[in-house]
């Protein structure tokens, strides 16, 4: 690391010294890692910095390396620091502290509270049903602490699989009843009457645990933005259950959520008009990321008979 990113550090936390420790993971397509620093003479024992340096030739896993991957990725990075330097949330949703952040060329630095060591130290492959509603617990009042807010800085419609940033993929796809509503899917979605901030990645693994999974944090905001909340909870669900938990749980999980998010909006919110059109949104999110899914790889596990079935029901709705 250079020089100058250590002196930004030890200034930032006031330490006397550093010491690069292990790399916790290398960012998508090659665009950098994250790795831990632990610090001596201050009161913060590590940090997690995230480092991006953007790669002279991108290594994607699906061969989607373009001019338009790369700007996304750039713009991704930037939305991401703008993210932790202005916005904050509560408990409720916990995020890491952001401590420092700088760019300069074609590199970026994020230096972030280190989360392990405020408790949130557990990672989950699996999950049971405690730790799924933690996290929609945290999606809830994420939710509704944004609700009604402008997404100043940010992405304007969050989620990184969106419409208008893959028409690449869009053109990739075989199914063409599909493809031909997709335009209209986008729309009803963007022409919701509630719209908040959505995390725009909120899988599974952007989530830490508390060692009981009843209490999370979550990470990774380089696709936050506006949009409806739904997209969020489909994007989640679909990434910690498989086809048949989703058709026996998803019913149960989904009065979870909007229990939790009715504790949490303010008391001048119309509730009853907000669940009944994010409820009546629910199969559109899921298929409008199950349309992703179908150009960006079409042998994924995600491509199953609940998402298939949610498709279907969205292209009969729009044909009445």
């Amino acid at each position: 690391m250079k020089q100058e990113y250590q002196d930004l550090v030890l200034q930032a936390c006031g330490a006397s010294s550093l010491r690069v420790g292990a790399k916790i993971q290398t960012l998508w397509s090659g665009y950098g890692e994250i790795v831990r620093l632990h610090l001596e003479g201050c009161d913060r024992p590590s940090v997690v910095v995230k480092h991006v340096k953007f790669p002279e030739e991108a290594e994607h896993p699906g061969g989607w390396n373009t001019d338009r991957s790369h700007r996304r990725k750039v713009r991704s990075y930037q939305v991401e620091t703008h993210w932790y330097q202005n916005y904050s949330t509560n408990q409720s949703c916990r995020i890491p502290a952001c401590l420092a952040a700088c760019s300069h060329g074609d590199e970026m630095l994020i230096v972030l509270e280190d989360l392990d060591v405020v408790g949130y130290d557990q990672r989950r492959t699996s999950v049971k049903d405690r730790e799924i509603k933690a996290c929609l617990s945290w999606l809830a009042h994420f939710h509704a602490l944004f609700l009604g807010a402008a997404p100043e800085g940010l992405w304007p419609v969050g989620t990184y699989w969106h419409l208008e940033t893959r028409p690449d993929e869009l053109e990739a796809m075989d199914d063409a009843n599909l493809k031909a509503a997709a335009g209209n899917i986008d729309r009803i979605l963007n022409e919701c009457r509630f719209k908040t901030v959505v995390h725009g990645d909120a899988k599974l693994a952007n989530f830490c645990f508390s060692q009981s999974g009843q209490d999370v944090a979550a990470v990774d905001f380089q696709y936050v933005g506006g949009g409806c909340g739904m997209k969020d909870v489909v994007y989640f669900l679909g990434s910690c259950m498989e086809e048949r938990e989703c058709e026996k749980r998803v019913p149960g999980l989904l009065d979870f959520y909007f229990t939790e998010l009715k504790r949490s909006v303010k008391k001048d919110v119309d509730f009853a008009a907000l669940e009944e059109e994010w409820r009546e949104m629910f199969a559109f999110a899921w298929t409008d990321f199950h349309r992703f899914l179908l150009g960006w790889m079409p042998g994924h596990r995600k491509i199953n008979r609940y998402s298939k079935q949610l498709t279907k029901e969205v292209l009969n709705k729009l044909r009445l």
